[in-house]
Formats: C-alpha cells, structure tokens, sequence
C-alpha cells in the first residue's frame, strides 16, 4: 500500500475495495428447507442480558494504573432463545466458559492505558461459508484468521486492527502485516461508547455473523459525573443489535450460493435475518422502574438499518446524548431515528414519562426501516420488533438529572480546512443487473494511497455515492461532522461522466449539484461522528478533522505501517475488496486519568 515520506507526516489514506458481504436470500442451489420459521418462536420470553464487565484498568492505593487483559476467541454454543437449540458460534471471553455473544464489555478510563492480548481459540475450519474467490485472509495450514479492531478508538496503526495483521490459533499462520496480538488502546480521546469487532480481510462478514464483537466504553468522572446522568450498571445499559437466521438444529443459517453464482460462488450483497438479537437473546424483555435509564445502542448487522421508536400512545421518546463515540454539544430529543450498520446512538428513555396505558403493562421498541435501505422490503411482524419494556407501575426516586449542555467539543472550523476532495462510491453490474463488486474512486484494496491528509489539519471531503443503496461510511481514527446533503441533478449523464473519467472535477459535479435538492441532516447526528449513512445518488459533504478532538497532536508515529482505513460497513469492509474501503496510513495520540468511584456516586449498584 502506498506510504507518504515519514518527514512529511501525512495521514495516508490508500483507496481499497471492499464487499458489501454476504446474503441470505435463498437462491438456487440452497433450498432452504431446513431454514427455521421464526414466527414459531415466542417473542419477549428472554430477559434482556447484561454482559459481563471487564476491568480495563488497575486500581492501587486508590490511584488508577494502566489495565491488562486477555480474552480469547473461543467457539461454544450460545442459546439466543428458551426454545431455540443451542446455536455453535464464535465468541470473546476470558474463557470458553465465560465467553459471550456480545463479547464481554471492557470499561475503560480516559487517559488510563488498557493492553490487551487477544488470543485465538478457534477451531481448524470456520462454522460458517465464505467465497474463496473474494480476497480473503486464508492460512494454507488451516485455522480461522481474526484480528480485532476497536471501532472509534484512537490507537497507534499497529493497534488498529488492520485487515491485514490476522493471524489464526497458536500464530500458525499471520497475515503479511501481523505484528503480535497484543495491542494498547491509549483511551486519550472524550468519553463515550464504543465497540471491537473482528477486520480479517475477507472475512469479516462471516466472523462478526459468528459472534465476534463486543462493547467498549471509555469513561471519565471528570467530565462526566458534573452531567448527573442516569449511571451504574442497573441504569446505564449497551444494547447491542443485530439479527440472524438460523436452521432448524439451531445453528446460523447463511446462504451458500451468491447472486452472480457463476463469478463469486457464494458472496451476496448484503446479510438479513428474520430474528432480531439484543444483547444475545431473540426479542428479549427488560423489566424497568419509572425513571430515566441510559441506553447506548449499538446497531451491528452486517447491512440491516434500524429506524426505531415507541407507538404513539406510549408517551415514550428519545433524548440523545451522544453519536457514535462523541456526546453531543446539547441533548437533542426525537420520536425516530434512524441507526446504520456500526452506527451507535447515546439515547436517554425516561419511563415516568410513559403514559397510564403503557405503564401498566409494556411498550414495545419497534423499527420500521426498509431493507435494503433505503427502497427494499418492508418490514414484518418479526424484523418490525426489537425488544419489549416492562414498566413498573410505581414512579421511583430519581437522582440523575439531564443538564442544558453536555461536553465541549471543538467546533467545526470549514474555512481552516486544508484541502477539498472527492470520494465516489461505484457498485459495478452484470449486464442482467446483479451487483460484482464495489469500490472506492474506483480503486482496488491494493491499489496505492489516493488520499494524503497532513497529520493536525482538517479537509472538506465530498463523498458522492453512486449506487443504489445508502452506505455508512466509516473512516478510522479520525472524527468528523456532517456539513450537508444535496441530491445531484441529471444523475445518469454524471454517474456515466464519472465510470469512464472517474474525475468529480472533470464530470462537473458542482454544476450537477447546483438546483439538487438538500436533505436535512438531524439534529441528533450535528456532532462528531465516525460513521455516517451516505445517501443514494446525493453528495455528502462533511468536514473531517485528522487531529484528536481533546486538542493537542497526536502522541504515536503518524506515518507507520500498516495504516488505517476508511470504509462501508454494510459489509465491514475488511471482509473483502469490493464496497468501500480505504486506507490511511499515519497519526498520533495522547493521555489523561481519573477515579472510576467518582463516576456514579448517587448508584447502589
């Protein structure tokens, strides 16, 4: 991949393409047959799961010191409901016994050091399918390839989690920028949510479906406990989703024949089951008292957005805290909102709120998004409902509050931005219409660096998305804002400019731009993001700042290998070239600490 001189200290971007992953539609070759009807499955019958907690800290004399762990990825068997037979998936955990999907969640402190050492249990051949002919990390000595990347941490390239740094069970086989499994996350960034999961090349797509992500929150009393917001882990929950199909036996149903059968034997575009998942359990239940509770919801699907909301009479909305790892300059309410694959939401739902109805029994938490997003099927009584909340029909004394503002951020600065540029998303096409591959400005993963950021400034990046289907674009280590949206004017005449001249410039984009029409970016999603939902044939204009947000430069070598990416995560890019991906290679961090027993001094728990 390509490198800027280490005397120029460029943030190296270097264009890559990735797949939009796999399917699991039916399609001929895979009947079916055994494929589980999960209408027979009661709903709202598993209580909703609480993951273990992980230390990532030392604690000595009262004084914070930086934290160790190992977890394993491990395959055992999960039950994702009462009458469901156990499901053989993949999972992180201290131990094959402990060892949970999601994985555990690691709580970490800002500016206090966690290293982890991850370590790889898993078996000789992978539980799932994937298509050998998609580029794709594979050992010819057997082994499942994994390597973990902390999805909106701000870590040295070496700890990132490159697509290319796996390695299988007991190190048989690495892949060609393998550098040892443990890796420190500095958490020297603003407090907020998180989440790892796996970024093997080629298979990401199969591991995460098997089981391999987790939660990671970074925490700061400091910052934190002057807010008074609902904390402890009774009222501060992660909800992860996510949805699986699965067969009859119990395990996970995927596809095996791919929708161009004749080029990629088994890839399809996107994954969608018919069950939906929180926390590891199918349409789960929480039992919650009439007070506010914190909610960090996590979508992980492989490409299956959520648009979530309570039915009108429950008197139930959303106050947003945070999006994606940042808080939000000030809490922002909402009806609806729609989450993207990887996407996070820091939500406050306060049950005293909920109407005399609602309280006396439960309200459902529902999703109405199309998928494919934005113009595919709608949904179902199954995929239409996440989880169900049982209140109590008692107000309870609540000492958490909801401040005006939340934390300070650095404002956007557009006229300070270094340099403009352009990204064009393309889907390329059989001649009967069925989707080949994807890529970034036209580039393959291999392809040399197209996007050499300098390390402390920022740049205006245009992305303009070509294809039929929105795409979370998710760009590592740095942060950015969404400035706007505009739909572009004559599409077919610029989208056939731009697959023979791949030049925006050249195509005249911003003469197609002119008259189109601005889609209005929430207000809930106004602060620092890492993932953002590009629109079908609109250009996303966002402002995207390569220095840390806590101010100051970053405090490791910018220019080292093996780099960072940009990408989609409607298929988790790394899992192969073919939707979106990038890669950038340079950067810096920083450090801080602080008490976790000033974090949540009003909670029993």
């Amino acid at each position: 991949m390509g490198r800027a001189p280490r005397s120029t200290l460029l943030l190296v971007l270097a264009a890559a393409a990735a797949s939009c992953l796999w399917g699991a539609k039916h399609a001929s070759g895979d009947s079916g047959k055994d494929i589980l009807d999960v209408s027979k499955l009661e709903m709202f019958v598993d209580e909703l799961p609480d993951m273990p907690r992980l230390q990532g800290y030392g604690v000595k004399d009262d004084l914070l010191l930086p934290g160790n762990l190992t977890v394993g990825m491990y395959e055992k068997f999960w039950k994702f409901h009462r009458d469901l037979p156990p499901t053989r998936v993949f999972a992180y955990g201290l131990t094959q016994d402990s060892a949970t999907v999601p994985g555990p969640t690691i709580e970490a402190f800002r500016g206090v050091p966690t290293h982890v050492t991850w370590t790889n249990h898993l078996p000789s051949r992978h539980i799932l399918p994937w298509d050998p002919t998609i580029p794709t990390a594979r050992s010819s000595a057997g082994g499942v390839p994994t390597v973990v990347h902390l999805h909106g941490g701000v870590q040295p390239p070496a700890s990132d989690g490159s697509a290319l740094a796996w390695f299988t069970a007991d190190f048989a086989a690495v892949g060609p920028a393998f550098a040892g499994s443990s890796l420190v996350y500095f958490n020297r960034q603003p407090p907020g949510c998180l989440w790892y999961h796996d970024h093997a090349m080629g298979l990401t797509r199969a591991n995460l479906l098997a089981g391999l992500f987790g939660v990671y929150t970074v925490r700061s009393p400091e910052l934190e406990r002057p807010l008074g917001l609902p904390c402890g882990p009774t009222f501060d929950r992660s909800l992860v989703l996510f949805d699986r199909a699965f067969r009859t036996n119990g395990s996970i149903y995927m596809n095996t024949t791919g929708n161009n059968p004749s080029i990629h034997p088994e890839w399809q575009p996107e994954y969608f089951g018919t069950a939906i998942i929180v926390n590891g359990k199918a349409w789960p239940f929480l039992r919650v008292s009439r007070r506010r509770y914190r909610f960090r919801i996590i979508n992980s699907s492989n490409a299956r957005f959520f648009r979530l909301f309570f039915s009108s009479d429950s008197g139930l909305r959303f106050l947003h805290l945070g999006s994606d790892a940042n808080y939000l300059p000030r809490p922002v309410h909402s009806r609806k909102f729609l989450l993207a694959p990887s996407e996070i939401a820091d939500v406050i739902i306060d049950f005293s709120e909920a109407s005399a109805s609602a309280s006396a029994s439960a309200v459902v938490l529902t999703n109405d998004a199309p998928y494919p997003y934005p113009s595919g099927d709608p949904t179902d009584e199954l995929n239409g409902k996440v989880m169900r909340f049982v209140i109590a029909p008692e107000r309870e004394d609540d000492p958490s509050r909801v401040p005006r503002r939340l934390l300070t951020l650095p404002r956007p600065a557009v006229h300070r931005a270094a340099a403009t540029r352009y990204i064009a998303m393309y889907e390329y096409e059989t001649a009967s219409g069925e989707p080949t591959h994807l890529y970034l400005n036209g580039k393959p993963f291999e392809a040399p660096a197209t996007e050499t950021p300098k390390a402390g400034t920022s740049e205006v990046w245009e992305v303009i998305n070509l294809t039929e289907d929105n795409h979370p674009l998710h760009i590592h280590l740095a942060s950015f804002v969404v400035l706007e949206q505009r739909e572009l004017v004559g599409l077919e005449e610029f989208k056939e400019c731009m697959q023979k001249a791949n030049d925006a410039a050249a195509c005249k984009v911003e003469e197609h731009l002119k008259g189109g029409r601005r889609r209005r970016v929430p207000r809930y999603e106004h602060g620092w993001k890492n993932v953002f939902k590009m629109r079908p044939g609109v250009a996303t204009r966002i402002l995207v700042r390569f220095a840390p947000l806590d101010g100051g430069t970053y405090a490791f070598d910018v220019t080292a290998e093996p780099g960072y990416v940009y990408h989609c995560h409607v298929s988790s890019f790394r899992s192969h070239p073919s939707v979106s991906q990038l890669l950038l290679v340079s950067i810096s961090i920083f450090l801080l600490s602080f008490l976790p027993s000033l974090l949540c001094p009003n909670s029993i728990n």
